[in-house]
C-alpha cells in the first residue's frame, strides 16, 4: 500500500495521457493516502502535425470522458486541484474548447460545482511575426530557420508555455486548471515552485512523473505514478500495489526524450543532474536527491505550428513470391517510370509524392535500415500524398493497378502479384499535415506569454 504524507510533503499523482486509461484502483490508492495535486498531460507532438493541423483530438471523446470523470471526481472527493495540460493533443484553442465542453458537462452530470481556470497558449501570428523580426526565434532539431512565410502557412501556432505561465492561473487556486500547449513537467511543478519548493528537484520530479507508470516495473504506460516532494529530497512510488520503482527505472526514465544524459532543458533553464542520487528506500520506492536548477540568461518556450501538406490516399497488399521479392526495387522504379508515362499531360508529378513502405524487408526504418535480407513475404504500403483528393486518389489506383500487373524476371503467372486484403484496395485517407513550425522564441513575461480565463 502506498504510504501516508507526512506534514512538508508536497504529494503528487500523475496520469501521462488523458484518455488512455487507468486502473480505478490505483487513483483511489492515491486519494486514500492523501495527495495535494492530481497532474495530468493531454498531448504530444508525437503523432505529428496532423492534429494540430487538422484541430481535431488526439485521444477519442469517449476515453477522455472515462478518465476526466474519474479525475475530476476524485479532485472534488480530496479537495485538491485538478492540473490538466496540452488539452486535446495538440492544445490550440480548439482543443481547449473540446476538453473544457466535457468538463463542464462531466461536473453537471456529477453534481459538483468546481471552480474552473481555462490558459490558452495558441499563439497571434503577428506576435510571432514580430519575434521573426526582431531576431528572437531560434532554429530547434529541425535547424531550418523560420520564416514569415511559414507563419502564413500554419493553420495554427501554439506555445509550449512552462511553469510560470501556469502561475497566474494558479494564484487564483483553481479547483481545476485547463491548460493548452505546455511542456509536461510544468502540470506537475508549476504548483509546488509557487508554493516555493526547490526548482531543480520539483521540475526533476515532474520529469520522472510525466509519463505516468513508465518509470515503474513491470513497464506499462496505463497506470498512475505518485511523487512526494520536500526541500531536501523526493521520493517516487507506483499506485499499483503490483509494481515497484527501482533505481533502473526511475533514472532511466529521467533519460527518457534527452539529448543530454545530465543536463534537462527546458523553457526558463536547465535541471543539472550531474549531481543527483538515486537510493532505492525500500522494494518499491526510490529517493531522489542532488537535483539543481540553473536559470538561463533568456527564456526560451517551443513553438509548434502546422501546415496543409496535400491529400493522403493509400493502398495495402502482400507478395510471396521470390522472384518479387527478390527485385523490389527495380520493381518499385519500374512503376513509378509508368506512372509518369502513362499519365504524361494528365497529371504533373510535382503535384504528388508516392512512396512505398516494405513492410518485412526495410519498412521501419527505411534507407537506415542494417539488414537488408527480405523476408519470405512482404508487406506494401503504396502512400500518395498530392495537392487535391482527387489526385491522390488517381496516382494511388494507377500505382495499385500497374504494380499488381507489371512484368518482372522469373515471373510464373500473371493473375496479379499482389494479394489485397481489403475491397475497395484503395483507402482515402483525408488531409495530411506536417509541423512547419517547431522553433525555439525567446519571451519577456513568460507569466504574461498564455491568455487566462477565469470559469465558474
Amino acid at each position: 500500500m502506498i504510504t501516508r504524507k507526512s506534514d512538508g510533503e508536497f504529494v503528487v499523482v500523475s496520469h501521462g495521457m488523458l484518455g488512455y486509461g487507468f486502473p480505478e484502483s490505483s487513483l483511489a490508492a492515491a486519494i486514500e493516502a492523501g495527495v495535494d495535486l492530481i497532474a495530468c498531460d493531454a498531448g504530444s507532438s508525437d503523432p505529428g502535425g496532423y492534429y494540430l493541423g487538422s484541430g481535431k483530438p488526439f485521444v477519442s471523446e469517449a476515453m477522455t470522458r472515462r478518465d476526466l470523470r474519474l479525475l475530476l471526481r476524485a479532485g472534488a472527493e480530496a479537495d485538491v486541484p485538478v492540473i490538466i495540460g496540452s488539452a486535446g493533443g495538440a492544445g490550440s484553442d480548439l482543443h481547449v474548447d473540446f476538453l473544457v465542453r466535457i468538463a463542464r458537462e462531466v461536473l453537471v452530470e456529477l453534481g459538483i460545482e468546481r471552480s474552473l481556470a481555462v490558459l490558452r497558449s495558441e499563439m497571434d501570428r503577428d506576435v510571432v511575426r514580430e519575434a521573426i523580426a526582431a531576431q528572437r526565434v531560434h532554429t530547434f532539431e529541425t535547424f531550418a530557420p523560420l520564416s514569415p512565410g511559414d507563419v502564413d502557412e500554419a493553420e495554427r501556432i501554439v506555445a509550449q508555455v512552462g511553469c510560470e505561465s501556469y502561475w497566474p492561473a494558479l494564484r487564483h487556486k483553481p479547483d481545476i486548471l485547463i491548460a493548452g500547449r505546455a511542456w509536461d513537467v510544468a502540470n506537475i511543478a508549476a504548483l509546488p515552485l509557487l508554493e516555493g519548493y526547490p526548482r531543480g528537484l520539483a521540475l526533476h520530479m515532474g520529469k520522472i512523473l510525466e509519463c505516468g507508470s513508465l518509470a515503474a516495473r513491470p513497464t506499462a504506460g496505463a497506470d498512475l505514478i505518485l511523487g512526494r516532494l520536500r526541500d531536501d529530497h523526493f521520493v517516487v512510488e507506483p499506485t499499483d500495489p503490483a509494481k515497484a520503482c527501482t533505481i533502473d527505472s526511475v533514472s532511466a526514465h529521467t533519460f527518457y526524450e534527452k539529448t543530454d544524459p545530465v543536463m534537462l532543458a527546458g523553457p526558463g533553464g536547465t535541471v543539472d543532474l550531474s549531481g543527483s542520487r538515486f537510493d532505492q528506500i525500500d522494494p518499491r520506492r526510490v529517493k531522489v536527491t542532488g537535483s539543481r536548477f540553473h536559470p538561463a540568461e533568456r527564456y526560451l518556450v517551443k513553438l509548434e505550428g502546422a501546415k496543409l501538406e496535400g491529400y493522403r490516399h493509400s493502398c495495402i497488399g502482400g507478395a510471396r513470391d521470390p522472384a518479387f521479392v527478390r527485385q523490389i526495387d527495380e520493381i518499385q522504379a519500374s512503376v513509378i517510370a509508368h506512372l509518369h508515362e502513362f499519365q504524361r499531360g494528365i497529371i504533373d508529378p510535382s503535384t504528388y509524392r508516392i512512396s512505398f513502405h516494405r513492410y518485412g524487408l526495410d519498412g521501419v526504418m527505411g534507407s537506415w535500415e542494417p539488414v537488408r535480407t527480405p523476408a519470405h513475404e512482404l508487406g506494401l504500403l503504396i502512400d500518395v500524398v498530392a495537392d487535391t483528393p482527387e489526385r491522390a486518389e488517381i496516382v494511388c489506383a494507377m500505382a495499385r493497378s500497374t504494380l499488381l500487373h507489371v512484368g518482372y524476371d522469373g515471373r510464373k503467372a500473371t493473375a496479379g502479384n499482389i494479394a489485397f486484403p481489403f475491397s475497395p484496395a484503395d483507402t482515402a485517407c483525408g488531409p495530411v499535415y506536417s509541423f512547419n513550425i517547431y522553433h525555439l522564441m525567446e519571451v519577456d513575461d513568460p507569466e504574461g506569454l498564455a491568455r487566462l480565463e477565469m470559469a465558474a
